[in-house]
């Protein structure tokens, strides 16, 4: 039998994350080992923030975030672009 595929989904608890929980349950097979990892212990936002992770929902497959979620989040100009700080 081959190594399970480990699904690792970062959550804080939001009905985004949920939903996210919810697609990838309905999408995993047999070789998928699905765990959900809170965002509210510090252990693992320390490992998220090694990942790169900045915000949540995210999906990491066998420790590699998924194409998906490799956005670097929010940044100042941005932000800045989408007008905030302006008057």
């Amino acid at each position: 039998m081959p190594d399970k595929r480990k699904i690792e989904i970062f959550s804080a608890g939001c009905p985004t994350c949920q939903e996210t929980i919810d697609l990838v349950n309905n999408l995993a097979c047999n070789s998928c080992e699905i765990s959900v990892v809170n965002m509210h212990n510090s252990d693992i936002a320390v490992r998220a923030k090694s990942l790169g992770i900045q915000s949540v929902p995210v999906v990491v497959i066998n420790g590699k975030l998924a194409d998906c979620c490799a956005s670097q989040g929010p940044d100042e100009l941005s932000l800045r672009e989408a007008g905030l700080g302006q008057s």
